[in-house]
């Protein structure tokens, strides 16, 4: 790759950038702001809807973002999936009521979903996996100023100003990265006829419906072992037998199931991404909720708690890049990030109301070399296990197993750490970290207790779940990474178009 390409798709994947950065950062901030939100709106008994169903219709529209991207063209589909989060973003800012907040959300989910396919898409489609180690450093510095930007912007913002503004400050950066691509992106592709596949755009959003609203209503609004949440069970077990039975005959499938069953790193890098959704979420919310809780740190700097578990992501994932790029191998490097991956997360799970903020922040440092190494390889492997005709419904396939992996493990989690709280406080006790001042000692030490308990829990769960990936990591096989990129636009053929 010469000097000036290189320049040119660091240009352009710099307005991709700007549009990841622009759905994270807002997950972020609306979690901080979520109680002046509650405080402002009403409707405390519908909190968990306004993240549930962001996630929910994030996942659901990912994978039909990156087939129409497939079909009509990445450019047309990316713009018009910011220019819909852009308007969701306005909408939630002027909502009056929790109704219309969740309602507005849903709109911001379509446009996250079309956001991460197309991103993960245009960088498959404009960087070959061999030079894609180049540009992973950008990635990484994405994702960590999302997490550690995202907690203190939201604060600041909330606090200094309005709730609405959490929303509204997604307008400038979302018009700035419209434009940008607007003016910089040029993906050529060759234009195609097909029919939309209806039949499994509708299977696959009743299926991963049930399985997400079974994670988020199990063992909170009905018991594990109810017949409402064995009924959702069912119809997700029935609903992906229905999918994978409509994709096998469709003409244009909305997830080619040929790119599992073609070669086997695919399959494997879905369980790595899956599983690093889970614990980057869990992790996300759950550290700060003992820091702050337990060991008593100001929850204004809660992004700065992330920052030793961050900053190695940024830096072992460049690195890990640059070898990659170096020597083409990269079968090692997921498997070494697994490693790490178990190790700190075991190790948190260690910790009690006595663990010191250096102590945490070294085992935080283990569990962010993990994600260095494993979070964008596995992505990598996934791109070089398809061809570039099913690009972007195979990318999208990797944002939809990530999103999965955040929506499951957060609900997982939730019902954890809401059993072992509640499991240990006393008779009567409540679960009220604003109060914790007025509580007597014994009520007080009862209520830490609980906590560290509930995060133990989930942090041991996560650990279990990265030997697993650890296990998946080693039966990858090393593949020659493609050298090629996206082919050249013919200029003397009608039927090939600049998207």
């Amino acid at each position: 790759m010469s000097a000036v390409v290189a320049k040119n798709v660091r240009r352009v994947l710099l307005g991709v950038m700007l549009a990841m950065l622009l759905s994270m950062l807002d997950n972020m901030v609306v979690s901080t702001a979520m109680p002046t939100i509650v405080g402002d709106l009403g409707g405390l008994e519908h909190i968990s809807w306004v993240v549930t169903a962001y996630a929910l219709v994030t996942a659901v529209t990912t994978p039909v973002w990156g087939k129409l991207g497939d079909l009509v063209g990445r450019k047309p589909m990316y713009l018009a999936s910011i220019a819909v989060f852009i308007v969701g973003s306005a909408l939630c800012g002027a909502a009056r009521s929790m109704p219309q907040l969740i309602a507005f959300r849903v709109v911001q989910g379509v446009g996250a979903g079309g956001i991460g396919a197309g991103a993960l898409a245009l960088i498959g489609a404009l960087v070959p996996p061999r030079e894609r180690g180049r540009y992973q450093g950008m990635t990484a510095s994405v994702m960590a100023i999302g997490t550690i930007g995202g907690p203190l912007l939201g604060g600041f913002v909330t606090g200094h100003f309005s709730w609405r503004w959490a929303f509204y400050l997604n307008l400038p950066l979302g018009l700035l990265s419209l434009v940008w691509l607007w003016l910089m992106l040029d993906v050529p592709v060759k234009r195609i006829e097909a029919r939309i596949d209806w039949a499994g755009i509708a299977l696959l959003t009743v299926s991963i419906s049930a399985i997400v609203l079974a994670a988020t209503w199990a063992g909170t609004t009905y018991a594990w072992g109810s017949w409402q949440i064995f009924a959702l069970g069912a119809v997700t077990v029935l609903g992906l037998r229905a999918f994978i039975a409509v994709e096998r005959r469709a003409d244009e499938p909305l997830l080619p199931l040929s790119v599992f069953t073609n070669h086997r790193n695919y399959p494997l890098a879905m369980v790595l991404i899956l599983v690093a959704g889970v614990v980057m979420f869990g992790a996300g919310l759950y550290l700060p909720l003992f820091q702050q809780t337990v060991q008593g740190a100001s929850a204004t700097n809660s992004g700065l708690l992330m920052l030793p578990m961050m900053i190695p992501v940024v830096i072992v994932s460049t690195i890990a890049g640059k070898i990659m790029s170096t020597t083409g191998k990269y079968r090692i490097l997921p498997v070494v990030g697994a490693l790490f991956l178990t190790a700190g997360l075991g190790l948190l799970a260690t910790m009690d109301t006595a663990t010191s903020h250096l102590l945490t922040s070294l085992y935080m440092v283990l569990v962010g070399i993990g994600p260095g190494f494993t979070l964008q390889m596995s992505g990598t492997i996934a791109q070089n296990s398809v061809s570039l005709r099913d690009m972007g419904a195979a990318m999208s396939s990797v944002n939809l197993f990530r999103t999965l992996g955040g929506s499951l493990g957060v609900a997982v989690f939730g019902s954890l750490f809401t059993r072992a709280v509640r499991s240990a406080l006393p008779a009567g006790g409540e679960a009220d970290p604003n109060a914790l001042h007025e509580l007597p000692a014994a009520a007080r030490n009862a209520y830490l207790d609980a906590v560290t308990t509930g995060t133990g829990h989930i942090f041991l769960t996560a650990a279990v779940l990265c030997a697993l990936a650890f296990l998946a990591a080693l039966f990858v096989i090393e593949v020659p990474l493609k050298k090629a990129g996206p082919p050249a636009p013919a200029a003397d053929t009608p039927a090939h178009a600049t998207s």
